[in-house]
């Protein structure tokens, strides 16, 4: 017969029922936790709010209002600024041309590109574009940013420095460019360029550069012979200019014109390089071109040819030079009644001096009389006849070389 012990019965169920409380009062423990921290979550400052996009927000709770603010970055920049300031000022230049069909005519675009409004003044504006932008049109359009069209007038254009100018109705205008030093440039200094590359789908597009390079001489072939006939100074930027950007606007940080953008190299193996005339330089071209209607440069009255286009044969047995003398500029024809001609200067003679300046070939001697001369200025030229060297003084009239 088993043994029974009646304490140890007790002592158990007391120890089973204490276990039991134990857990019980532990869950309820828990249980208040969870909800004591709940409750006490806000008045820690923990609160969770959802996004506004309001500026400035209250959300009440039982603290009091608790207030919010969205960090928003600001893009405004010297770069923007100098966007919105030029930016209005730059137009589409759209160039029409009359074709025919039979015995019906209509106009029609034939190319694009862009402007700059430089002037504002007795109900007309006036904008500057290039030269050959409006080349060959029978009619121009002016397009403002805003897709306002105006018909434009040509005031009067120069091949030699790819520069027009065009008039319009004034009265919608309402931004003027500022004109900037483009001398005062250095090299590295920011620019943008703001045009319409590839017409009025990129209207008013905006590219970001350098100054790259300053006083650039690129030669141009004006008249499409092979030959070059200029040696365009110009700046350079990396700033993107494509098609339709030519006759905008370069400015530099301050919204400043300093440049007219005209041309860039496009070759294959070439990127980043595009060329824009100097305001400096453009201002005398622009105001003659407004007023006059063409540009009041010095008249000689004289058909040339460099000396290096002319072979060795003719150097010696026709034009009769010495053997050093290898470079200069021939007179092919004297004009009747002109300064060349009432200075005695004949066919064949050939320029080597101007001023006290070498002149070696047709370029050499454009830049001299362009940008060294002025209608009515006295003009000292040593020249060869007959392989003697001689002199003569010439008084400069007004008309083109």
């Amino acid at each position: 017969m088993g043994y029974y012990d009646q304490d140890y019965e007790t002592r158990y169920r007391k120890q089973k029922g204490n276990r039991g409380g134990y857990f019980l009062a532990s869950l309820v423990g828990a249980i208040l936790g969870v909800f004591l921290i709940i409750v006490a979550l806000p008045r820690i400052g923990f609160n969770v709010l959802p996004y506004s996009t309001e500026t400035d927000s209250s959300v009440e709770d039982n603290t009091g209002p608790v207030r919010t603010e969205n960090v928003s970055l600001n893009v405004v920049t010297d770069i923007t600024k100098a966007v919105e300031k030029a930016g209005d000022a730059v137009v589409g230049i759209t160039n029409l041309q009359t074709t025919s069909f039979w015995s019906e005519s209509s106009s029609q675009e034939a190319g694009s590109g862009s402007g700059v409004i430089y002037k504002k003044a007795d109900g007309k504006a006036y904008v500057v574009t290039n030269h050959h932008v409006i080349e060959g049109a029978n009619s121009l359009e002016v397009t403002l940013t805003d897709g306002t069209k105006l018909e434009a007038k040509l005031r009067g254009s120069d091949v030699w420095t790819d520069l027009a100018v065009l008039e319009v109705d004034g009265s919608k205008i309402e931004t003027v460019a500022e004109f900037g030093d483009s001398d005062a440039l250095k090299i590295g200094e920011p620019v943008i360029a703001i045009g319409n590359p590839l017409g009025a789908t990129f209207s008013g597009s905006v590219t970001q550069g350098i100054v790259s390079g300053l006083e650039r001489a690129i030669p141009v072939d004006i008249n499409q012979d092979g030959a070059i006939d200029w040696q365009a100074e110009v700046l350079q930027t990396d700033a993107a200019i494509n098609p339709g950007n030519s006759g905008g606007a370069l400015i530099n940080i301050s919204g400043q014109v300093i440049g007219i953008n005209s041309m860039k190299i496009a070759q294959s193996s070439v990127e980043g390089i595009g060329l824009s005339i100097p305001i400096k330089s453009a201002e005398p071209i622009i105001s003659d071109l407004e007023e006059f209607g063409e540009v009041k440069r010095p008249y000689m009255g004289i058909q040339l040819q460099s000396v290096n286009e002319v072979s060795a044969y003719h150097q010696k047995e026709t034009l009769k030079l010495p053997e050093d003398v290898t470079s200069g500029v021939v007179i092919m024809t004297v004009d009747p009644n002109s300064p060349a001609e009432q200075a005695g200067l004949e066919d064949l003679d050939v320029i080597v001096e101007m001023d006290g300046d070498p002149i070696n070939d047709v370029i050499d001697l454009r830049k001299h009389l362009y940008n060294k001369k002025k209608v009515g200025d006295q003009l000292k030229i040593k020249f060869y006849r007959a392989g003697k060297i001689q002199e003569t003084t010439i008084k400069l009239g007004g008309n083109t070389l």
